[in-house]
């Protein structure tokens, strides 16, 4: 069958199963369109500029599991599309971004609208081709998917000149390809896997820190098969958050930066470590040479370059997590009567107590809405039952404290690059994958600000996302830190020109809500939610000065938390 390279790109699009593609169009890349058009199988959802594009799709990639689709024109088209690229590569979120270019023989010519995208995109992908043979690209277009999915995931990129998708060509989509440098495994190694169960249930106190890669691999059946056998403490990441139920009684809660101080404090002091698709980011293990100073470290992941990368491992197991641990639970019973459950018992107890701190209690308002409150509500009206989508700030990290989760891909924010304006993009393609399911949006008066423009587009395709901005009336982790470290001298962060939120949603042709008296909170939220069919954007009114608390200071350790004042002595107290 002869078809245009267009029509194979469509076509490719087709036979992989993909449902939606998000993308912006423009002059390179309109051959593609015109093949779109002619079919009905892949939607095209328009958005308002390509970088929502690419968060659109990293929130479809995240919550499905299948990679995000993205299709963009060259030169500003691909530049636009670089944050949101890099955002799903610090995460490690399966993306296929289908960039047009200018004809081959053009190339190196400084075209109109030429950039080098192979260039410009290597260090923020896992992979990228430039298309230079119309008959290659099918295959080309196999490659890209199974790149992006198996392994370690992340974002490839397929850079097509115009004279490629204009070319003819006979279609043949490969089932399968066999890449000889790239061979994922899978499977840990069986005395790797022993020498690991050897050394966890040697433990006297133990730590299960778990990380995205459990999300990722869809490792949260055999996570929590596991920690109900062994009943050890579990702490997760920011990304690692849904794995573990956040009321098992066996969860610390989220470590790190802004972690729980049980979760912080059990690092710090555990014999033994079992890490399980996590890499030791810097927002976890604070000052490396304060990290964790009397244990031995067991870790899986499925990128051999991420073990013992930033920390010395003495038990590493390559693998997929979920794989590893269902082969270490076939051999976990035999291991099981090796636990010292007197010490381990000893090492919940002080566990217990440092959970007695209780430090993320927080004192409402009676005049001022505090930030905490409505990531509560929130869990309440939806009975914890959301998709959660969150930009970057304080209220990213009150949304991984105060909403509990209990599933895995319900949690969905930019962790590594920290990119602000992922939030409402990422929501609309959760809701495309999802449109029976209540998707939430929570940001900041700032963040909503980046991508706002893709209001439009939830209005073009009927997304009735709950926007919730926590509105400080300030850059809020850029205001704590320069209240903390800066001597309160508050430079560019004070945001004294904001819109009128409800207008301006309304002006989108949603439902705008503004909120500012504790007693109309609960109230609000429910109307809000009960708008089924809507988009609303909830503009709710937060006192400025609260800060995000437990935090862990540049240079400190574990063991060095800032704790809500009044919290302080408790801990003192603790240490002693």
């Amino acid at each position: 069958m002869q078809l245009t390279g267009a029509d194979i790109v469509v076509r490719c699009l087709q036979d992989e199963g993909i449902d939606y593609i998000f993308g912006y169009p423009g002059g390179a890349a309109l051959h593609i369109y015109d093949a779109l058009y002619k079919q009905d199988k892949v939607k095209h959802i328009l958005v308002r500029h390509e970088q929502g594009a690419t968060h659109a799709a990293d929130g479809y990639a995240r919550a499905t599991g299948k990679a995000g689709v993205v299709l963009v024109t060259s030169g500003p088209g691909v530049t636009n599309t670089i944050t949101g690229i890099a955002t799903a590569y610090m995460d490690s979120v399966p993306m296929v971004v289908l960039t047009a270019q200018v004809p081959s023989h053009l190339i190196g010519d400084d075209a109109f609208q030429e950039v080098d995208t192979v260039g410009i995109t290597r260090p923020c992908v896992k992979h990228n081709f430039l298309v230079s043979d119309v008959n290659r690209l099918a295959e080309t277009m196999k490659r890209a998917f199974y790149i992006a999915e198996s392994g370690r995931p992340g974002p490839v990129v397929v850079d097509i000149p115009k004279d490629i998708t204009a070319a003819m060509a006979e279609y043949h989509y490969p089932e399968v390809v066999d890449m000889r440098s790239y061979q994922p495994r899978t499977r840990g190694h069986a005395k790797q896997i022993k020498r690991g169960l050897e050394l966890l249930t040697q433990a006297k106190k133990p730590i299960i820190y778990t990380g995205g890669g459990v999300v990722l691999g869809d490792a949260a059946e055999p996570l929590r098969k596991l920690t109900g056998k062994l009943d050890f403490p579990v702490t997760s990441t920011l990304m690692g958050l849904g794995a573990v139920p956040h009321d098992d009684p066996s969860f610390l809660g989220m470590l790190g930066m802004h972690g729980t101080y049980e979760a912080n404090m059990a690092m710090h002091g555990c014999d033994v470590m079992f890490a399980i698709g996590a890499r030791f980011d810097d927002r976890v293990t604070g000052e490396l040479s304060k990290f964790a100073p009397g244990a031995r470290i067991i870790q899986i992941d499925i990128d051999p370059s991420s073990i013992g990368k930033n920390v010395p491992v003495e038990v590493p197991i390559v693998g997929d997590c979920g794989q590893v641990l269902e082969q270490m639970l076939e051999h976990l019973d035999g291991y099981l009567e090796k636990i010292d459950r007197p010490a381990v018992d000893a090492w919940w107890e002080q566990v217990d107590r440092w959970r007695a701190v209780r430090s993320l209690d927080y004192k409402p308002q009676e005049d001022k809405i505090v930030p905490q409150l409505v990531v509560q509500r929130l869990m309440e009206i939806t009975g914890g039952n959301a998709y959660v989508a969150s930009d970057v700030g304080q209220h990213q990290m009150w949304a991984a404290q105060y909403y509990g989760f209990n599933r895995p891909r319900r949690w969905i924010n930019s962790g590594g690059l920290g990119t602000m304006g992922f939030g409402l993009p990422a929501a609309m393609g959760i809701q495309l994958a999802f449109p029976e399911e209540t998707v939430i949006c929570i940001t900041g008066d700032a963040s909503i600000q980046m991508c706002l423009q893709e209001l439009s587009t939830c209005l073009q395709y009927g997304l009735p996302v709950k926007v919730i901005n926590l509105n400080n009336q300030y850059m809020g982790m850029v205001r704590q830190w320069q209240e903390f470290f800066y001597d309160r001298r508050y430079s560019h962060s004070y945001m004294d020109a904001l819109p009128d939120f409800v207008k301006l949603t309304e002006a989108y042709g949603h439902v705008g809500m503004r909120v500012e008296d504790p007693a109309e909170l609960d109230d609000t939220l429910e109307k809000a939610f009960a708008l089924k069919d809507r988009l609303v954007f909830v503009d709710v009114i937060t006192d400025p000065t609260v800060n995000v608390y437990p935090m862990i200071a540049a240079g400190k350790g574990h063991n060095e938390m800032e704790l809500h004042p009044g919290q302080g002595e408790v801990q003192e107290r603790e240490l002693a």
